[in-house]
């Protein structure tokens, strides 16, 4: 059993954006309802399952799509050449601007989410719980999902308002970084380890998940020693291991599995879904098709995984035309695009819109990249290449022996590309490490220095707030 994303009878899955003639941060994050509105007294959980609902909705399955995956040297727009996506072959091909609708939707979707949960704190600490455990709780794991999700407009926008403090003057990333920070720390002192959660709250974060999240915002700001320490007491916790069959990690079977820190949980029913048509956007098109073939591998990816000679992890990231599936469903010669996405791929579900799908958000294999990235920073080699072993011994690749700091850097690299290819990482992955200007002029794409490390400000938003400003060169 796995966390029920309850909804409230009466609130809908998505905030009103605008209020009165306010700007898309100002968001009712009650969803206009109140106690002396309705006549029903709403427990504290139900605001705090509402901001767990935000990532199930439809910005997930499309909008996010192109501004994690398809932006990259991962993947390419796919689908049928006269499709566009919206604004999808735009952001493939490095062309869009500041009215790209994913970038809107997910700079909207992740302020209401944060304002869900800032509402969602204030409504449980003035709610009158006498169980002060479950109350801290709660507001634990309302921290840790606003961590999460300004940790994504910090990687995405850079300098950005924070809510509680100004709708308009955006704080420096500097400032942002040390809220996420704030918000971690103290969700890690009152959230319970995986294993002390009941059966019917798996899924919900958890003090390994804080301290995970905590490792990777710290490897962003290059601060190695805290994400050193952060991935260490995670890893040494005793709370996870990793799957020995790495191809059985996006199957329903390990879903909430010992390698699993953090992931969004489905379920396939229409009133409480999964992440809304994730699986049928990326699905196989065509003849014995599933989907609308979306994000699709690119053939930088492939050449990468076969460089490596990674079969193991090649083949259960990517489908190819004419397979036949682990399930038995055969993928016919006449879909549209050579290869999709299998990470996404749900055997029961295939192209329903409502999928039962959970997706992979934070899993043990990345907290011991991190190890190592950061190990390596702090010309602690030995127990870099050790981390790096654990990850590649799962999937039957040699082992790197290599103490050169500045090799070992880019193999650890290449490793995280390989190991969470199609997980939305790779792009803000190319931006932090300084790999985005080659990469994708190597992959043919217009990448301008100075401009592309940072998304624009959405149209939408300036219009309201002109004051915001945009971010150069945009």
């Amino acid at each position: 059993m796995k966390i029920n994303y309850k909804k409230i009878a009466c609130l809908t899955f998505a905030f009103a954006v605008l209020v009165g003639c306010d700007d898309f941060l100002d968001v009712d994050s009650r969803e206009n309802v109140t106690e002396e509105d309705s006549n029903q007294n709403f427990e504290p959980v139900q605001f705090v399952n509402g901001i767990y609902g935000m990532m199930t909705s439809w910005d997930y399955a499309f909008s996010y799509l192109g501004i994690t995956e398809i932006i990259s040297d991962n993947a390419d727009k796919g689908s049928s050449p006269g499709d566009p996506g919206g604004d999808k072959g735009l952001l493939d091909g490095l062309t869009f601007t500041a009215t790209a609708g994913s970038v809107e939707a997910m700079w909207t979707n992740w302020y209401k989410a944060i304002g869900r949960a800032s509402y969602s704190i204030n409504y449980t600490e003035n709610y009158g719980l006498t169980d002060v455990a479950y109350k801290n709780r709660l507001i634990g794991e309302a921290k840790f999902l606003r961590a999460y999700h300004y940790f994504f407009l910090v990687r995405a926008f850079g300098d950005v308002p924070l809510q509680h403090v100004d709708l308009i003057v955006r704080a420096p990333k500097d400032q942002v970084y040390d809220f996420i920070e704030q918000d971690l720390l103290e969700a890690i002192q009152v959230l319970p380890e995986k294993s002390e959660y009941a059966p019917a709250d798996l899924g919900r974060a958890t003090k390994g998940a804080a301290k995970a999240l905590l490792a990777k915002v710290y490897l962003y700001q290059k601060d190695w020693q805290n994400a050193y320490e952060y991935a260490d007491e995670v890893i040494t916790s005793g709370e996870y291991g990793l799957e020995p069959d790495y191809a059985q990690i996006w199957r329903a079977n390990t879903e909430n599995g010992v390698e699993s820190i953090f992931e969004v949980q489905a379920r396939g029913v229409a009133l409480a879904h999964g992440v809304q048509q994730y699986s049928e956007t990326q699905g196989a098109r065509g003849p014995s098709g599933w989907g609308w073939g979306f994000n699709t591998p690119s053939q930088n990816l492939l050449d990468a995984f076969n460089a490596e000679g990674d079969v193991i992890r090649r083949d259960a990231t990517i489908i190819f035309r004419g397979e036949t599936l682990y399930d038995g469903r055969e993928v016919s010669n006449a879909v549209e695009n050579p290869m999709y996405n299998e990470k996404a791929y749900s055997s029961a579900n295939a192209g329903a819109g409502d999928g039962d799908k959970n997706i992979r958000v934070l899993r043990l294999a990345e907290i011991y990249l991190i190890r190592a990235e950061a190990a390596n920073e702090l010309n602690n080699q030995d127990v870099a290449l050790s981390s790096l072993k654990e990850v590649r011994d799962r999937v039957n690749l040699g082992e790197i022996t290599t103490r050169d700091q500045a090799l070992l850097r880019t193999l650890i690299w290449k490793e995280r590309r390989l190991e969470l290819a199609f997980e939305h990482d790779r792009w803000f992955d190319l931006v932090r490490t300084g790999q985005a200007a080659q990469a994708m002029q190597a992959n043919g794409k217009p990448f301008e220095v100075g401009k592309h490390e940072l998304f624009p400000i959405p149209n939408a938003q300036l219009i309201q707030t002109p004051a915001m400003g945009q971010n150069l060169n945009w």
